[in-house]
C-alpha cells in the first residue's frame, strides 16, 4: 500500500512539474526529468529516467543536454560503472538560484540590450521626433535595469538573509 501511495505522489508531482514547465515556457519533458531527478535518492541512468517516464531515448537525450547547458543536471559517474548517471541540485535556493540566473541570462540581459539599442537610435532623431516612443521604452529600460540590480543584490545575499528579508516582508503585510 505504501508503495502505491509513494509511486502515486511520485507521478501526480511529475505530471504537474511537467505541466508548470510548460506555462514557464519550459519543454514538458524537460521538465518531468527534472521533477523525477529532483525526487530520486540516487542519481539516474538515461534508460531509468526513458523507463519511468515512458518517453524516448532522443527525448529524454535532448532534454538531458538541455538540463545540462541550464546547469541545473550534471552528470554522475558511478565506480565500476559505464553508464552516465544524472543528478539535480537538491537544494531548493540554490536550484532556484541558479534557475534565475539562467533565466535573466537568456531572458533579461536580451532585453536590456534591445532597449538599450532602441532607446540609443531614438536619442539620435530630432528632439522633437518619436517623443513617446522614447519616453515608452526609457521607462521600460529603466524597469528591466532596476529589476536587475534588484536580482544581483539579492543574488549576493546568503539564503537565510534572503528568508529573514523575506519573512519580513510578509510580518508587515499581515
Amino acid at each position: 500500500m505504501v508503495t502505491n501511495d509513494l509511486e502515486s505522489v511520485k507521478e501526480n508531482f511529475i505530471l504537474h512539474w511537467g505541466e508548470m514547465g510548460s506555462l514557464w515556457g519550459i519543454n514538458r519533458t524537460m521538465a518531468q526529468i527534472h521533477a523525477l531527478l529532483f525526487i530520486s535518492p540516487e542519481p539516474l541512468s538515461a534508460n531509468a529516467i526513458m523507463d519511468e517516464l515512458k518517453t524516448s531515448r532522443g527525448n529524454v537525450s535532448m532534454a538531458l543536454r538541455e538540463l545540462i547547458a541550464w546547469g541545473i543536471v550534471s552528470r554522475v559517474h558511478k565506480k565500476g560503472e559505464r553508464r552516465e548517471y544524472y543528478s539535480t541540485e537538491k537544494e531548493v535556493w540554490v536550484l532556484f538560484r541558479m534557475i534565475a540566473r539562467e533565466r535573466k541570462k537568456r531572458e533579461v540581459d536580451p532585453t536590456i540590450e534591445v532597449l538599450r539599442h532602441n532607446v540609443a537610435k531614438l536619442h539620435t532623431l530630432p528632439p522633437t521626433e518619436a517623443v513617446y516612443e522614447r519616453e515608452q521604452l526609457e521607462n521600460l529600460l529603466e524597469f528591466f535595469e532596476t529589476g536587475s540590480k534588484v536580482y544581483e543584490e539579492l543574488e549576493a545575499q546568503a539564503p537565510t538573509s534572503l528568508l529573514k528579508l523575506l519573512g519580513q516582508m510578509f510580518r508587515f503585510r499581515s
